[in-house]
This record gives C-alpha cells, structure tokens and sequence, in this order.
C-alpha cells in the first residue's frame, strides 16, 4: 500500500512585542493530529510488531510526549485495535461501489476492473503499514478478531459478486480460493521493499489478479493427496528436534513474546534447565529454526537445475516443492513474517541473505521463461506467488482438503508467474483494457512508490 509518510513538525511562531517584552513561542497542535498518530502507529506495529511499540515508540515518532497519546487514546491496545481496523476498513471502504446499478449488472467485468483497481490504490496508499493486519492481527482480542473477519468476508464476497455472473458454474469453494487469491496477490507488496513506479505496480499486479480471476481449478472431488512432504521438525527425533519442533509450534500459537522457556519446556516434556544444553535462550531458538526453514528452501534449487536445463519447466518443479514443504510446515511461514523482527541485527541479516538468494534463483528462471519481464518485475511476481502459499494455505485443512488447497495453490502460483494467454483470458472474462489510473496528489508519495 502507498509510502504515505506524512512527517510531523512542531510550528513556532514568534510574536512581535515591546522591547520590555520577552519574546513568546506559541506551540500550535495540528488539526490533524489524530489523525498522524494512527498513520504513525500502524507504521510502528507493522514494521515492529506489536511487543516491540510502546507508547514512547509512538509519541517519538509523531513528535510528541507520551502522554499526549492519552489524550486520543486508553493506551497501545487501543491503538493497536484502531490501525488494524481502519486498515482492513479502507479496503471494506474503496470497494463500496453503487450497488446493483444498471451499469455493474450490465458489465461484470468492468465491475471486477473497478474493484481491482481500487484495492490495488489502497494497497500502495498503505504500502508502509499494510503488514499489520496481514501478520499482527493475531493480537486483536476475540471481538475486534470477529470484526476483522466480517470486513475481510465482505471484501472478498464483493469480488465474487460480478465473478459469480461472468462464471456461473463456479462452486463456492472455487469463489473463495480465487477471491482470496486476488487479495493475497495484491496484498503481497507490503512484505517486501522492491521498488517500482506505481504504475508499473499496478500493471504487475491487475495482470496478476486477473490471471487469478480466470483460473480453470480442479473440482474438489478430482484430487488425490500427494505423498505427504517431510516435516522440517520432527517430534519424535530426539531431543534437539523436539525442541525445535515445540517451540515453533509455539511461537506460531503464542506468539515468540509471549512463549517463555516454561512453555517450551512444557511441551518438548523437559525441565526448563534441560533446554540450555542445547540452546543459550528463545532467540537462538527462533534463529535455529527459521535458517533451517530457509536452508530446506534454498537446497530444494540444486536438485531441480541440476536436472532440467528449461527454465518452465524446473519453476514449475520448485512450486511443486514449495507448496509440499509449507504445507507440511504451516508454522514456519507465519512465524518467519511476524517474529524475525525478534532476531538479533545479525541473524536478521543472515536470514534475508538467505532468502534473496532463493528468490534470485527463481527470477533468474522466471526471467528466462519471461523475457519479456525486467528482474524487478520478475522478483514482484515471485513475492506475490510466494504469498498465495501462506495466505491460502489458512484456508488449508488435512487430508483431502490439505490436498485440494495445495492444488489450486499450485495452479494460482504458476499463472501468477507465467501469466495468463490474452486470447483465453478475454474468453473466461473479457477484462477491460487498463484505464489510466488514480495520481497521487503528493509528489512525494509518489516518489516512495
């Protein structure tokens, strides 16, 4: 969502008076002051998560005392509550079209086309802060939780409006994975920092959404499960892998600053003391286990390109790996976007290292496939492609229904990436052309995008 960056400044004026006068500042507070505290929270929690803001952390970045906070809000909760949901609310906000007019009945697409493109604009109007609700959300209380939940149904319920009339013969399941899809893929850009001009964004990521949007799936009862991935942490390993196991397990569960030592210990089936033979404290826990995750990421490269030379086609056998591995480890993703925060400078740079390398090698592949995409392109798609496994794969379950998700999954992912041939696409839905879009009125946001 956009690099909205509003700063703060204090203005002091200086009053003219008599010589015998001493010269008076005069501190002005800004009509809009509310309005920068929430910009600057949902900024602070997304980029720190919610243990790490304070009340300082806040009123520092606004330019203001803490206790001024207090004057507009209870305390961090309730900050905390008002950025997740009037972050989801944009997007309840910017797809409130007219509803049932003549115009939208009469062209469904052009009612999808509008849609895309207004969600597209709030995510960039959000860029900085849009992780928040995506990866923090898990701190809402159970009621703010059910509001949460009702704003995103209804979002996603008015892209599968116009769908349903272009698509009849969709199934409900089938409505929802490619709704879901379109706002995961949309969404992608706020967990990463790839820059682009906005409206090369916009062309990336509406190609992206109406791909998604003519997707052929499977029907549920046409897919087998696949022989089941290996666990990265297997319980029943040994002691070190228990340990990684529960406390991973955990840091997805609880989150990694409200697990303690007790828990983990709790878990594998030890006492507390047990734990230092192997591991000095949480932190070198959480390291451990997330560079294992990406280390299991980056070897599934070298078996693939050392046997197939066809940049397609050995993509399309990295999907198929990385779709099995997340899915045997559901807890690894989630944890990896909220609490990597929690590592030290160095395994946070370690970490990403990592993980670059292993997008370097798919747009590498990608761009091979697609010459016609620049590298920043490519590596767009792959985040956005990368997305849909941790988005969609809530939407999971076990058995049958673990292995219906994992194909779609697998089907959004390489017409994320590959595309979607025009001739076909006009078919399925007859998408508008690409209308010039919504300019920012701030040179500057624009110049963050």
């Amino acid at each position: 969502m956009s690099r909205l960056r509003p700063g703060y400044s204090e203005a002091v004026f200086t009053a003219s008076a008599a010589p015998s006068e001493p010269v008076v500042g005069v501190r002005r507070r800004p009509k809009d002051r509310k309005a920068q505290i929430a910009r600057a929270s949902a900024e602070a929690f997304s980029e720190q998560g919610y243990h790490a803001v304070s009340m300082e952390t806040i009123a520092a970045k606004v330019g203001v005392s803490a206790a001024a906070l207090y004057r507009h809000y209870a305390g961090k909760y309730d900050l905390f509550r008002g950025a997740v949901l009037a972050l989801s609310q944009q997007l309840v906000d910017c797809t409130d079209l007219a509803p049932d007019s003549e115009e939208d009945s009469a062209d469904p697409a052009g009612t999808l086309g509008r849609l895309l493109d207004a969600l597209i604009d709030a995510t960039l109007d959000n860029r900085d802060s849009g992780g928040l609700y995506r990866w923090q959300a898990r701190y809402l209380r159970a009621e703010d939780q059910a509001t949460l939940t009702g704003q995103l149904k209804q979002v996603n319920r008015r892209i599968q409006k116009p769908l349903m009339v272009i698509r009849p013969s969709l199934i409900s399941s089938q409505r929802w994975m490619l709704s879901a899809g379109v706002l995961s893929v949309i969404g992608s850009i706020v967990d990463h920092r790839v820059r682009l001009p906005a409206d090369d964004i916009r062309a990336l990521l509406g190609g992206a959404a109406w791909a998604i949007l003519a997707a052929e799936l499977p029907q549920p009862g046409d897919v087998f499960p696949r022989p089941a991935s290996w666990r990265i942490f297997a319980e029943d390993a040994g002691v070190y892998e228990a340990l990684l196991h529960a406390s991973m397990v955990l840091f997805k569960d609880r989150g990694y600053s409200e697990t303690s030592m007790a828990h983990i210990a709790s878990a594998a089936g030890m006492p507390v003391s047990g734990i230092y033979r192997y591991f000095s404290g949480k932190c070198e826990i959480l390291a451990t286990g997330l560079r294992r995750a990406a280390d299991r990421v980056s070897g599934q490269l070298s078996p693939v390109l050392g046997a197939l030379t066809e940049p397609r086609q050995a993509l399309t056998l990295l999907i198929d790996a990385y779709v099995a591995t997340s899915f045997a480890n559901p807890e690894l993703a989630a944890v990896y976007y909220t609490e990597r925060v929690n590592l030290t400078p160095a395994d946070q740079m370690l970490l990403h290292n990592v993980q670059l390398s292993t997008i370097d090698s798919w747009v590498r592949l990608l761009t091979a496939a697609r010459p016609s995409l620049t590298p920043t392109q490519a590596r767009f798609l792959v985040h956005a492609a990368m997305a849909l496994v941790v988005d969609l794969g809530r939407m999971g379950g076990d058995g049958e229904r673990s292995a219906y998700t994992q194909a779609c999954v697998r089907k959004l992912m390489e017409l994320t990436l590959f595309g979607f041939p025009i001739i076909q696409a006009a078919a399925a839905l007859h998408p508008p052309p690409m209308r010039a879009r919504r300019r920012s009125s701030s040179p500057s946001r624009a110049a963050r995008r």
